[in-house]
């Protein structure tokens, strides 16, 4: 596998990681409102379980709420029922046509409760990033002991991958911290 491939797959790896931890902290509550707070919540319906924006329209009411508007008004009973066995802490309120969704505020505990959590996927995070240099490097020294590129080219190849790998650290730390001031705002 030539340097080039293996930087490249390298970095896409990262990339994802990455992208995966911003998809799962998009998904913790801090406090305010926010239409990806229901992504995880399915809803049995027509016979199979199907994610909630995929029967009913999901928007932001304002800071503290949303609305649920499903598309089939008979579906509003089980449309609360998974809003409320889902383990986010909403108690939804239906008044017939729309269901709206309080968000309560976050107290002072569980706000650092959050934080912990955050950072552990954090850490997670790097922890992937840091096997993902593992694996190119593996891949690095494999290819210098098949004799495809010297030791010279591996030493270098190398650096980049660690220059990559510091890069994508960077990034999960600036993450890390924005969603820490978004939970920890008052």
């Amino acid at each position: 596998m030539p340097i080039d491939a293996i930087i490249k797959d390298a970095s896409t790896r990262m990339d994802k990681s990455v992208e995966s931890l911003r998809n799962e902290l998009h998904r913790i509550r801090t406090g305010k409102a926010t239409t990806a707070l229901l992504d995880a919540v399915k809803v049995t319906a027509y016979g199979s379980v199907m994610p909630l924006n995929k029967v009913a329209n999901i928007s932001v009411r304002d800071v503290h709420t949303l609305n649920v508007q499903p598309w089939d008004r008979s579906l509003i009973p089980l449309i609360e029922k998974a809003i409320l066995s889902s383990d986010l802490g909403l108690n939804p309120v239906n008044d017939g046509t729309v269901i709206r969704v309080p968000i309560p505020p976050l107290t002072a505990e569980r706000r650092r409760d959050l934080v912990k959590l955050v950072r552990r996927f954090g850490e997670e995070t790097k922890v992937a990033l840091r096997n993902i240099r593992r694996d190119a490097n593996e891949h690095l020294k494999k290819a210098e002991k098949e004799e495809h590129i010297s030791e010279d080219e591996r030493k270098k190849a190398e650096k980049r991958v660690q220059d990559l790998t510091d890069k994508h650290i960077e990034t999960v730390d600036r993450i890390l911290e924005a969603k820490e001031s978004e939970i920890m705002e008052v």
